[in-house]
């Protein structure tokens, strides 16, 4: 019994002096942890704003009266290509 105590007293500093290295250790690692989410947080937080900015004007333009306008002459631009590209088929004459 005497030389467990011995032993205990004996390694007790270097078990103590070793938690508290350890524990300083876990310490840093979650202060750089918490950093690390802070700023991808706020990252994202910016990415959101820029893309809300982009539907803003997106919302915008796609409410404008002459945005109904313009896709309405592109309709009629489309119909007058295919028209050019396929021709109407008409069937040839035969006299009599």
């Amino acid at each position: 019994m005497g030389d467990l105590i011995g032993l205990v007293a004996v390694a007790a500093p270097f078990v103590m002096v070793s938690f508290i290295v350890w524990t300083k250790h876990q310490s840093k690692l979650a202060e750089m942890q918490v950093g690390a989410t802070a700023e991808k947080a706020a990252q994202y937080a910016q990415h959101t704003s820029q893309l809300e900015e982009r539907v803003r004007v997106l919302e915008r333009i796609v409410t404008a009266e002459g945005y109904d306008l313009a896709r309405q002459i592109e309709a009629l631009r489309d119909e007058d290509s295919d028209k050019r590209l396929n021709p109407p088929v008409t069937s040839p004459r035969h006299e009599v």
